[in-house]
């Protein structure tokens, strides 16, 4: 049992959905992401997703390119990615943490090590968004060995032959993209999520979670109330990229929580 296991356990019996915060490590710079990452959990913040700022970034809208751009001229690593999370780490044992991001720093820094350093951390999930189910060998099953878990992206495109091998070696939850494309380019619809939804649990008992084109607290709320829970990461990372304070973001962030758990 991961932290993330514990915490969608916790909630299930509650009759409660998650809500999952995204943000990038080193935006603007590495002391400010942290103060709003220990603010996070206060906020609402059932999971954190914590992103590992890369050159080439596929999946990512501009929103979330430029605030990688921001953190690598920066300085912000991969290593002092997982400083931020020990950091964290001293004053909060139970928040889980997934790291996202792509396999290009991890192989660089190489599998043993990444997975030896981020379970020291006090990392609990990852997701490796360019890494597909047929590469489970290259990182998802030894973070499974090492006592992570490997969470896989489900999309609009993802039909029923290739789903159960999405499916296969995932654990934690499984994060179902709302939207085709990249991140904050277009608007969620539950009208389309839901029955997707409903597709994947049928073929899971683990939590699908929605992220892409959640905006506010009612398209938190109305996400929510077709899935297991939802995740915000553009819109969070615009109020950082506007420069507000971190308490304002972490009141914008709390609007967020508050929208996904009134479900």
């Amino acid at each position: 049992m991961t932290r993330i296991d514990t915490k969608f356990e916790s909630l299930r019996s509650q009759g409660r959905k998650a809500f999952v915060a995204y943000i990038m490590a080193g935006d603007p710079d590495l002391e400010t992401s942290l103060q709003v990452m220990k603010g996070l959990p206060s906020a609402g913040v059932d999971v954190i997703e914590l992103g590992v700022p890369f050159t080439d970034p596929m999946a990512d809208g501009p929103t979330i390119q430029l605030a990688g751009q921001r953190a690598l001229e920066g300085g912000q690593t991969l290593e002092k990615t997982l400083q931020m999370v020990r950091r964290f780490r001293e004053e909060d044992v139970d928040t889980p943490i997934v790291l996202m991001g792509y396999y290009n720093p991890i192989y660089n820094r190489g599998v043993e090590t990444f997975l030896k350093d981020a379970t020291e951390a006090g990392i609990d999930g990852l997701i490796v968004v360019d890494l597909p189910p047929e590469e489970d060998d290259e990182l998802c099953i030894p973070a499974h060995k090492a006592g992570l878990n490997f969470i896989r992206l489900a999309t609009p495109t993802t039909d029923d032959k290739r789903l159960p091998k999405v499916l296969e070696n995932t654990s934690g939850f499984v994060y179902y993209v709302s939207i085709t494309g990249i991140t904050g380019s277009a608007a969620a619809q539950s009208t389309d999520v839901a029955p997707e939804v409903t597709r994947i649990k049928s073929q899971t008992d683990l939590p699908v979670i929605v992220g892409f084109g959640i905006r506010t607290p009612d398209a938190a709320a109305e996400i929510a109330g077709v899935a297991d829970g939802c995740v915000v990461g553009s819109a969070i990372v615009s109020e950082i990229a506007a420069g507000k304070p971190v308490a304002q973001v972490l009141d914008f962030v709390k609007g967020l929580a508050e929208g996904a758990h009134r479900v």
